[in-house]
This record gives C-alpha cells, sequence and structure tokens, in this order.
C-alpha cells in the first residue's frame, strides 16, 4: 500500500517544522532537557487513571494495577534516572593523542556529545505508554526533539497520547501522528536523524528498509523466542513461580516473555507440576479476575488458538491451567488460560513463531550441550533465561549462546535494570538504549581534536618537501 500523497504532505511538513526548531534554537541547555523530561514525568503522574482506563478500554480487561506498574510506573523510572545523570552524561568526554607525546605539548583530542536532531519513534500496543515514553528518556536527554507513531491496535491509548503531549509540548519538541498502516508507511519513511521501532520482526524488515532510503539510523527491537535453560541445580518451585510470572504478566503479550523452557529430561514433570501450581496461585479464577490480562484482538486470540489447535494436532500434550474450570469460549473479553504444551516438535508453528501469549511449550534436554545446541541453530533471542546455581553451568550457557540480553534466576528483569543497555541482535534488533546507553545512542558523539597553537619541527616535517625527519619518522611507524 502507497502512502498517499496527503500524508506524506503532512507528516513532512511537520518533520522540517521540528528540524528547522532545531536549528534555529540549537542544542538545547541541560536545564531545558531536564524541563522536558519532567514535563514528560508530570504526563504519566497527572493522567494516570486516564491511562489506566484507556488501555483497560483497549485490551477488553487488563489490570490497572498491572497498567500501572508496567506502563506509568515503568516509564516514570527511565525519564528520572536521566534527569538525575543528564549532567555526568553532557561532560566531554577526554582521550588520549596520537601519538601520546603530541597531548604533552598542547595538543587535545576530546568526544563532544552533540544532539542528532529529531529522532522518530514508532511504539507498539502491548505496552503502548511504557514504549513510547521510556525511549524519550535518552532521547529528551541527548536534546533531540521526537514525533511519535503509536500503534492502530490500541486507539484508546493512542488517542490519549496525542492529547497528553499536546498539553504539555510544542509539536516542535514533541509530536504525536495517528493513524493506520499507511500512516505507520509514511512515518518510516521520514528523514529522521534516527528511528526507534518496537514490534514484530517481519515489520522491523519493512522499517528499516524504509529507513534505509534516507540512511536514516535505526534502532530495532524485534522479539523472538527467548528461551528459559532450567538447571539441574534449579529450585524448580521458585524458578516455575518467575517463569509462570513472566509467561502470563499482560497475559504473555511481552517481546521478553519466555517462549519455550528446555528442562532436565529427569526434572521435566517436577517442573511441569510446579508450574500449575504457580500459575494457580497467581489466578485462581481466570474468566472475571481483574489481575488476568485479555488478548489485545480476536485476530490474535485467533492465531494463538490456532497454534493450540496446530500443536494438539501434530501430536503435542496441552495441559491447560484453569484452576475454576471456567468456561472460557463465551465471554466478552477474549481471556485465555494459560497453557503448556508438552513434547512439541519443530514442524509446530507454536515452535516457530513468537507466541505473544500465555502458551508456554515444553522440552526436555538429556545434557545440558544439548539444549545449548538447540538454542544455537535457532535465531538468536532477544533475551535468554537461566535458572540453577551450577556456576560453571551458567556461564557456560552464557557464553556459548547470543541473545540480546540475559536474565539468571529470573524472567525479563534485565530490562529493568537502567544502566544495563536493552537491545537486540539478529532477528531481534539491533541498537540498544536505556540509560547511558541511551543517552548515546541518541547522540552524536562527536570527535574534535585541538592542534597545538606552535607549530614545531616535527610538524613542519610533516609537510613537503620531505627530508631525512619524515624518512626516519616512517621508519619508525612502518615496522612490527
Amino acid at each position: 500500500m502507497s502512502t498517499t500523497p496527503i500524508i506524506a504532505t503532512e507528516l513532512n511538513q511537520l518533520l522540517a517544522r521540528q528540524k528547522a526548531a532545531q536549528l534555529r534554537d540549537g542544542a538545547p541547555t541541560a536545564a531545558l532537557r531536564i524541563d522536558r523530561l519532567n514535563r514528560c514525568i508530570g504526563l504519566l503522574i497527572d493522567h494516570r487513571a486516564e491511562i489506566e482506563i484507556a488501555i483497560a478500554a483497549d485490551f477488553g480487561a487488563r489490570s490497572r494495577e498491572a497498567t500501572a506498574f508496567a506502563d506509568v510506573a515503568a516509564s516514570i523510572g527511565p525519564l528520572k534516572h536521566a534527569r538525575d545523570h543528564l549532567g555526568r552524561w553532557m561532560r566531554t568526554e577526554r582521550r588520549a593523542t596520537s601519538p601520546r607525546i603530541l597531548g604533552f605539548i598542547g595538543a587535545r583530542a576530546e568526544i563532544r556529545p552533540q544532539p542528532k536532531g529529531v529522532v522518530g519513534v514508532i511504539s507498539p500496543w502491548n505496552f503502548p505508554v511504557n514504549l513510547a515514553f521510556a525511549p524519550l528518556a535518552g532521547v529528551l536527554a541527548a536534546g533531540n526533539r521526537a514525533m511519535i507513531k503509536p500503534s492502530e491496535t490500541t486507539p484508546a491509548t493512542s488517542a490519549l497520547l496525542k492529547k497528553m503531549f499536546a498539553a504539555a509540548f510544542d509539536e516542535e519538541e514533541i509530536a504525536v501522528v495517528i493513524g493506520g498502516p499507511e500512516v505507520g508507511q509514511g512515518f518510516a519513511s521520514l528523514a529522521f536523524d534516527h528511528l526507534v521501532f518496537t514490534g514484530a520482526t517481519a515489520i522491523g524488515r519493512h522499517v528499516m528498509r524504509a529507513a534505509a532510503e534516507n540512511l536514516v539510523p535505526v534502532t530495532l527491537e524485534l522479539g523472538g523466542k527467548s528461551p528459559v535453560v532450567i538447571g539441574r541445580s534449579a529450585d524448580l518451585a521458585i524458578a516455575a513461580a518467575r517463569i509462570m510470572n513472566g509467561k502470563t504478566l499482560n497475559a504473555g503479550q511481552i517481546c521478553l516473555a519466555p517462549d519455550y523452557v528446555l528442562a532436565p529430561a529427569d526434572r521435566l514433570d517436577a517442573f511441569v507440576a510446579e508450574a500449575k501450581t504457580a500459575a494457580a496461585r497467581l489466578f485462581p479464577t481466570l474468566r472475571d479476575n481483574p489481575d488476568y490480562t485479555a488478548i489485545v484482538s480476536d485476530r490474535h486470540y485467533a492465531r494463538l488458538a490456532g497454534y493450540l489447535d496446530d500443536a494438539r494436532a501434530k501430536g503435542a500434550e496441552i495441559v491447560e491451567i484453569n484452576p475454576a474450570g471456567e468456561d472460557l469460549r463465551q465471554q466478552p473479553h477474549r481471556r485465555m488460560a494459560p497453557a503448556l504444551i508438552l513434547n512439541p516438535t519443530d514442524d509446530m508453528k507454536i515452535m516457530q513463531e513468537e507466541i505473544f501469549g500465555p502458551l508456554l511449550p515444553v522440552r526436555a534436554y538429556r545434557e545440558i550441550d544439548e539444549a545449548i545446541d538447540y538454542i544455537n541453530v535457532r535465531d538468536r533471542p532477544l533475551g535468554l533465561y537461566y535458572f540453577g546455581t551450577d556456576a560453571a553451568e551458567r556461564d557456560r550457557v552464557i557464553d556459548r549462546t547470543t541473545a540480546g540480553g540475559v536474565t539468571v534466576n529470573d524472567v525479563v528483569m534485565h530490562f529493568a535494570q537502567e544502566e544495563l543497555p536493552f537491545g537486540g541482535i539478529g532477528p531481534a534488533g539491533m541498537g540498544a538504549y536505556h540509560g547511558h546507553d541511551g543517552f548515546r545512542e541518541f547522540s552524536h558523539r562527536k570527535s574534535v581534536f585541538h592542534q597545538m597553537k606552535r607549530d614545531i619541527g616535527p610538524l613542519r616535517m610533516l609537510r613537503p618537501p620531505y627530508g631525512a625527519g619524515i624518512a626516519k619518522f616512517l621508519a619508525a611507524q612502518i615496522r612490527r
């Protein structure tokens, strides 16, 4: 589908206004950057109730507490962290000169962080507020302006975001653009100074292709199938509680949700029993439980149901965790019971696609290298999780696999560490943000060299006409 001329014109005009304002005003002061970060924090605090209502409306059913935690508080944290560390991040970074002796006689090398300009942010539907605001911590701290394209899958939240930002920011600072796939296509094609996309890998390929037309650098946070490796030394009760909490948070609609479990063959049954117990403890009922999130749309519900049907037809054992035995077929909000898929095979759709739902395949392995090999023949995942106390085994898993990030003895939590970069690798994405790494991602790190003022002999030697001095210098440089 091509972008209409009207959409393209309007988007380009908005971008041009922001770029012109950036050139007119220059790099913002630390005080202005802090003010922008504080305005974002204020929006989240002041509109908390509206955010909770809007997201619940978009999902059909979503816990207000879950939204307050995952979308509101989880957005305020990065913004405050950036605000509180901004002064240090903005400092000029001194570097050694080459040759080093130049530094002793008046030369100087340094890196000055500079705003890139205007950063585009394409945010997804699963955490529609957090994944719009969290990148702004680095974007605004680095001194940029921003244009945001939220997901059309969560229209109430997208409309609220537009209203919120309009109340606190001029469109020359932060602008929100609402629309469907055609608007998204046009947005990705804009000549931003940087573009952030969070979403599915398939769409990420299109975004990267569109950005490449203008040589726009991209940060892509995509996802993939994040594995869990349960070591023989793991406490199964603790592991199951944490895994099932991560799998059922937002009904598994998380890019970092555990996607499949690899457990020792002789401990698999015990893990399954603990997982059932843990899930039942979290959600003793499902149908009308305000803590249990619905699947976001009919399309996604049908997709997940199709995964289950396909796995069942191909021989998997499906363990549905529905403690109260409720009939979930006739309900207004698309709640889906958590389920374990045992003995999955690689030809099943659930083992080929990112699940993004409360379904968890569980496979057995005999030796730890078998689990490592299983991970390594697949696309590199966004996250990897290891449970156990065996340091040698833990390090073997971490060192012999490649993932965007790792959490040991829990799931997802590396995402919450402000001073750890968050990002993918390969099909799971590229680039990283959070904390100082986010500031660097959205800054141009400008190299500056100050030559000494005096034109001493060694400098003159490097200019024609060449003589014995340059010959001696080259002989010293060109050697093993």
